[in-house]
């Protein structure tokens, strides 16, 4: 089983030493991407140009086009074009083609249970998840994303009262653990998306995990919209992204960009909505990305087709030349 670490053990460890944890990370990030030119604004910290990407619809088969079709609507990164593992000659040439035009592949999703309570499935949701790892590696992606999993058997991603026990967290420390050893990457990243209720459900719970899991290929997959769970979370959500770049900065990979409002009724029900339409602050969101020289890219989801991703990506623009930060 892998080492516990207790909460009041976690918060005593240094701060030199979770950084001195993490410099391998950083030091392939910057040879990954190179050194990227930052800009510094007043308050003397240096900015970097933020990586927006989204969906691609209808997308073109060749790889040259597609990155193409990226660059002209804004974007510098991108998510995993359709490709199989055993396909080399593509991989080469997606890779090559995205490169070329400056497009960062942020993220290949293998979106499925690892805490499946059939084990036929949960071994091919295993296999699944370090097939995607494999391809992020060898495709130049910076990750492979899934999350931590859930004991719900109904709902693959849905609720269920152990999904914030320690059993679940122990679990998902051992999976990452075998995904990353099992595939052994050079480049990419393994990570979990953030989720509302389960494990990370926090900047302090993500940080303990990267802790246990004690493996240099385990990153961050940032979403703050996920972990709006509460009306404190809500109103207060500027301090909830704060804190996420403030305890987990140097390990973030890539980021999701989405919105959140609230919609009034009888019990708390918080909905997913166009980017400048909810509540997040957009403005602290923007800031604290552009100051990680990794640049992790911005990836927008969840909207309903080009008409909702434009919308949200004006606001984004709009916002942050308001506060001078740069996307290019």
């Amino acid at each position: 089983m892998p080492p516990k670490f207790s909460r009041r053990g976690f918060a005593s460890l240094s701060v030199a030493a979770v950084f001195a944890a993490v410099e391998p990370f950083r030091s392939c990030r910057a040879r990954a991407l190179g050194t990227p030119t930052a800009e510094t604004c007043c308050g003397g910290v240096p900015r970097y140009p933020v990586r927006l990407g989204g969906p691609i619809f209808n997308p073109p088969q060749d790889p040259e086009e597609l990155a193409v079709a990226h660059r002209r609507l804004g974007y510098r990164a991108a998510y995993c074009p359709a490709v199989s593992l055993s396909d080399k000659e593509r991989i080469r040439d997606i890779s090559a083609a995205f490169s070329k035009h400056d497009v960062v592949i942020a993220e290949v999703g293998r979106w499925c249970n690892l805490m499946d309570p059939d084990p036929a499935r949960r071994k091919e949701n295993f296999d699944r998840v370090c097939e995607g790892l494999a391809l992020a590696d060898e495709l130049g992606a910076l990750c492979c994303v899934n999350i931590a999993g859930s004991f719900n058997e109904k709902v693959w991603f849905g609720p269920h009262p152990k999904n914030l026990s320690r059993e679940f967290f122990d679990i998902a420390v051992e999976n990452a653990r075998r995904i990353i050893d099992t595939v052994k990457p050079k480049r990419a990243k393994f990570c979990y998306e953030m989720m509302g209720w389960a494990f990370p459900d926090s900047a302090d719970s993500y940080k303990e995990m990267i802790l246990a899991v004690g493996r240099e290929a385990f990153g961050v997959h940032l979403d703050p919209c996920n972990l709006i769970n509460s009306p404190q979370r809500f109103y207060d959500n500027t301090r909830v992204i704060n804190e996420c770049f403030d305890k987990l900065g140097p390990w973030i990979v890539s980021c999701h960009a989405k919105d959140v409002a609230w919609e009034v009724e009888m019990q708390i029900h918080f909905r997913e909505v166009v980017i400048g339409t909810g509540v997040l602050d957009y403005r602290t969101y923007l800031r604290r990305l552009s100051e990680l020289p990794q640049q992790p890219p911005l990836m927008m989801e969840h909207l309903a087709g080009p008409e909702e991703y434009e919308r949200s990506k004006q606001h984004i623009f709009a916002v942050g030349k308001e506060i001078g930060i740069s996307f290019e």
